[in-house]
């Protein structure tokens, strides 16, 4: 198939970028400060030295869905290991204000561009009460590391990953914001394609603070995607859930719910290098897949769900969390039971949490720049169509990320996943594969996918159409771009996309034999 030619070419070679939603924030122990060393400035001095380094519009990390061009430092990072910061007073260093307006009177306001903290250790900077914890008080969710490593729910991304948000101190909180709104108008090609012109939206914001000897983070993310309708877009090849409880969606992608994600985390040191969590959400992500396409900066630039969704990360909105885990240097274990429902068609509500299902997942960053991952799961009668349907997911997935300079960043994730299910009508083991890649060059971003999946909903189960039920292997692959206008503490991007479909012969006459689709569309994300 030329979609899995592609794949196993385009996987040894370098990622291409977008977006991240991740944590946002700076940390000291991942991303270089542009500030003197300490061995020729004052402690003073270096408490504040961050702030001048930047340009004036800069974001303080990845931002979810509408990450634009992340900018890199315009000079190179210190090297933080071998300084001294005995004598640095960490009780001052975060601001007591919102990061947008944190910079010295007469110092420059920050700019867009992500500071490059890979090269920082800040486990070994002596005298900080607080490993991993950057300027603005932040530290990693989960334990001693830099929050750039956290993404969605309690998955990782790689330490120098770029972040877009808005940065604050409220007392003994730190906070953090960040977010977009999409306007799309999309054409789908083909007999079964569709147009339509919607909004596709996400807002998030995060506090957290020390408790005892730990750390307390709260998170809340929401969507207005429930205005588009319960059909969603149109979206060829696209599976999964329900408009009005009877029939699947095919060829659309469902909205997101108005609640995605309502969830604390409470970690605590256990020893040196060392510490133990657990996250609870109603609605939450269990431990299972990789980040979410949304929260990572090789999938956020495009706006289209990916078609192997339902493989992957599906479960980044579920109701109903429960997830304990160790956390080892750049090594995490943990564990889940959660609710294996998938969201129902009413997108305004919290459903009850049924606790019924579980999920493992490991994950290793062996380096700033590497993030792999693979989890299973146990999901209990996932679809509401197919209640008597269990399912088995397996996922394993590596993202890479390349910082490159100024406002220059470079993603790439591979992944994989397969769901084999048990019970029901549905007796198929099914995978699939997917790359994206992301790279930005100052304002102008550049991004692709490319998919390959087995789909054996796309006819349905009943009219007795020849097809229902059937398996067929499907690829797609999307190229696009845009290019951003920075507006104060937010961006406006202009772009758009175009893709193409590999598709077998029995299913031409349904689809097209040579079917092509594009989007349109404007974003303005909160880029800090």
């Amino acid at each position: 198939m030329l979609i899995r030619t592609l794949l196993a070419a385009t996987a040894l070679s370098a990622p291409v970028v977008v977006h991240a939603q991740s944590m946002p924030g700076m940390d000291m122990g991942q991303h270089g400060h542009h500030a003197p060393a300490p061995a020729k400035a004052k402690p003073a001095k270096a408490r504040t030295a961050r702030p001048t380094q930047a340009p004036a519009t800069r974001p303080q990390r990845r931002a979810p869905a509408a990450t634009i061009g992340a900018a890199r430092p315009n000079t190179a990072p210190a090297d933080h290991s071998s300084m001294d910061h005995g004598a640095m007073d960490h009780g001052t260093v975060a601001p007591t204000a919102p990061i947008a307006s944190a910079a010295p009177q007469n110092e420059p306001a920050p700019s867009t561009t992500p500071m490059d903290r890979s090269t920082m250790d800040h486990g070994s900077m002596a005298g900080m009460a607080h490993a991993g914890m950057d300027m603005h008080g932040m530290k990693g969710m989960l334990g001693g590391y830099s929050m750039m490593r956290d993404a969605s729910g309690t998955a990782w991304q790689p330490d120098s990953s770029p972040m877009w948000a808005i940065m604050g101190k409220r007392g003994d909180w730190s906070t953090m914001i960040h977010g977009y709104a999409t306007l799309v108008y999309d054409k789908q090609g083909g007999p079964r394609g569709d147009d339509k012109t919607f909004v596709a939206s996400m807002f998030m914001g995060m506090g957290q603070r020390q408790l005892g000897d730990g750390t307390l983070t709260l998170k809340a993310m929401g969507s207005l995607d429930p205005l588009m309708g319960k059909s969603g877009y149109p979206l060829l090849l696209a599976t999964g859930e329900t408009a009005d409880g009877r029939t699947e969606l095919v060829d659309r992608q469902h909205p997101h719910d108005a609640f995605m994600e309502l969830s604390a985390t409470y970690s605590h040191p256990l020893g040196r290098d060392l510490s133990g969590f657990i996250y609870l959400g109603l609605p939450g992500e269990p431990a299972l897949g990789p980040a979410t396409y949304m929260h990572r900066f090789s999938g956020v630039a495009n706006p289209e769900a990916p078609i192997s969704h339902h493989w992957l990360d599906s479960t980044h909105v579920t109701f109903g969390v429960a997830t304990a885990g160790l956390v080892y240097k750049g090594l995490k274990l943990e564990g889940s039971i959660f609710t294996g429902r998938e969201p129902d068609e009413n997108r305004w509500n919290i459903e009850r949490p049924r606790m019924d299902s579980w999920s493992v997942r490991a994950t290793v960053n062996p380096t700033a720049n590497l993030s792999a991952q693979v989890s299973h799961g146990f999901l209990k009668s996932p679809e509401g169509l197919h209640p008597d349907e269990n399912v088995r997911r397996t996922s394993a997935s590596v993202t890479w990320n390349l910082p490159l300079g100024d406002d220059r960043n470079w993603q790439s994730t591979f992944a994989w996943g397969r769901n084999d299910p048990s019970g029901g009508d549905h007796g198929h083991t099914t995978d699939a594969f997917l790359l994206d890649s992301a790279v930005q060059l100052g304002r102008w971003t550049v991004f692709g996918r490319a998919e390959n999946v087995d789909k054996d909903e796309l006819f349905g189960d009943e009219g007795g159409d020849p097809l229902a039920g059937r398996v067929f292997n499907v690829g797609k692959i999307s190229l696009g771009g845009y290019h951003s206008i920075p507006i104060g503490k937010v961006a406006l991007d202009l772009g758009g996309l175009a893709s193409k479909y590999d598709l077998p012969r029995d299913i031409q006459p349904r689809y097209g034999s040579d079917p092509t689709s594009f989007m349109l569309f404007t974003r303005l994300r909160i880029v800090g």
